[in-house]
């Protein structure tokens, strides 16, 4: 009787207890460009007092472009993101941080962790606009925005904003 007692006490503790908000809360973007929906699914990471890029993402390497699992782009249209023309389905995103610029990194392999990245599965590379954040950005953040065919990517975190456009074919 009493292990019923302690077992029903220590479950209603642990019902009690309020859920802990993720360290990276998973997070989405998306629009609709000419009729068809762009998104992407990611988490967030916080600065937390680090130096980000450069620090945590290093430069010269691949970063999972958020945290987790990795970075998720869906489009139900052909898309140009800059200058690499991605046709509608599935994919990956990556970006290649340095110093005074960014890649963005396109990649056909799916549904991984986030670190798992296979260079001969990239659909292609595009560079992106680089500047600095009006002011700073704790809590990483992606965002799809635009109408009609046209449309841009935007990342912001720390003192970092990386811009690419995106337009439907």
């Amino acid at each position: 009787m009493k292990k019923v007692l302690l077992l029903s006490a220590l479950a209603m503790l642990a019902v009690a207890q309020p859920k802990k908000a993720p360290a990276s809360p998973p997070m989405e973007t998306s629009v609709t460009l000419d009729g068809s929906a762009v998104s992407i699914k990611y988490a967030a990471p916080s600065v937390k007092g680090r130096k980000i890029f450069g620090g945590l993402v290093p430069y010269g390497q691949v970063w999972r472009a958020g945290a987790n699992s990795a970075t998720a782009l869906h489009t139900d249209a052909d898309l140009m993101i800059g200058d690499l023309a991605v046709p509608k389905g599935d994919y990956t995103i990556y970006v290649w941080p340095m110093a005074d610029s960014m890649q963005l990194i396109i990649n056909k392999q799916t549904g991984q962790w986030g670190t798992e990245y296979s260079e001969g599965k990239d659909l292609g590379r595009v560079k992106m606009k680089v500047a600095k954040a009006p002011a700073p950005v704790e809590l990483y953040k992606m965002t799809l925005s635009g109408s009609g065919k046209k449309g841009l990517l935007q990342l912001e975190w720390e003192e970092t904003m990386a811009t690419v456009p995106v337009t439907v074919k």
